[in-house]
């Protein structure tokens, strides 16, 4: 447990020390005042949660604090991070749906570390017991294609991928089958990463989405969007594009060691009302973390 809780503190400390950490000195022993408000609130956008959940946030603070007959700026530290942790919905207790193969596809632009992602997950899952299959749909850059092929060898993971330039729908489609026909339990389909500016590539996405549906009823059964957390805000539009391309259903929270934007994950939570299942605290499988929403708001505040 301790050695879980210090990669947590230690995968956040540049949020921590650089956006976060200046809460704590605000909130000292001094009157509750509209100074403290104001900077409160400036506090929290620059730690990159975005105005609107600031201001969601700031509000409901004050409407604690008038209910509770708060006076001292040091009682709301506590206050803030019940408040937080509020904020974010825990992953679901039975992550991976029940269907078999749980065909799930990840998704997200270019450099998200989606590849690396789809790699590190099939390595957990398996050592959980399960028998993974992953599917290198990205057939634009040959370079996605042996990232994952590297991964799958390293680790011992079984994978499926097409021609370069060829038909990602069609990876998806054989992959599905191969999954239903070796008693896979969980396939991760490694979609092209693609601007969400791009109207074709999104077309496309949706195409693959519907592919796997052909290939079996009811899938995919969960879109786990991969977002970058050193793009901050940024991540937000890309949110809400995916989520009108393919209905998001989780999110998994890459590079948040490299990062000093954690407070993004608030903003994304508001915007799409799914769970982050996922945290990326360093480069190895194992750092690749459930997320924890008591561990992160802790760590970022240093409670």
């Amino acid at each position: 447990m301790a050695e879980l809780f210090s990669k947590w503190i230690n995968g956040l400390e540049r949020t921590r020390k650089q956006t976060f950490g200046r809460i704590s000195s605000l909130l000292g022993t001094s009157e509750i005042t509209a100074e403290t408000w104001d900077d409160l609130e400036a506090a929290l956008i620059q730690a990159d949660m975005g105005i609107e959940t600031t201001r969601s946030v700031i509000a409901s603070l004050r409407e604690f604090v008038q209910k509770e007959g708060l006076t001292h700026a040091d009682e709301l530290q506590s206050v803030l991070r019940d408040e937080l942790i509020r904020r974010l919905d825990p992953p679901p207790a039975e992550m991976i749906p029940v269907e078999k193969p749980a065909v799930i596809l990840l998704v997200g632009v270019n450099g998200s570390g989606k590849t690396t992602t789809a790699a590190k997950l099939g390595k957990r899952f398996t050592t959980e017991g399960k028998k993974v299959l992953l599917a290198a749909a990205d057939t634009y850059r040959a370079a996605a294609v042996d990232q994952l092929q590297v991964w799958a060898d390293r680790l011992g993971l079984p994978i499926i991928s097409g021609q370069i330039g060829g038909d990602p729908g069609a990876v998806a489609f054989d992959a599905v089958e191969a999954a239903r026909a070796r008693g896979t339990d969980i396939l991760l389909i490694d979609t092209a990463g693609r601007l969400h500016t791009r109207y074709n590539l999104m077309e496309e996405l949706k195409k693959v989405h519907r592919v796997t549906g052909k290939a079996m009823t009811g899938a995919p059964h969960g879109v786990w969007l991969v977002l970058d957390a050193t793009t901050g805000q940024n991540a937000l539009q890309q949110a809400r594009s995916f989520n009108e391309t393919t209905r998001v259903t989780g999110v998994i929270l890459t590079k948040l060691d490299s990062s000093a934007r954690g407070g993004m994950a608030f903003a994304i939570q508001q915007e799409l009302h799914v769970p982050i299942l996922f945290a990326g605290l360093g480069e190895k499988p194992e750092d690749l973390q459930v997320f924890d929403r008591k561990e992160f708001v802790d760590g970022i505040l240093a409670v």
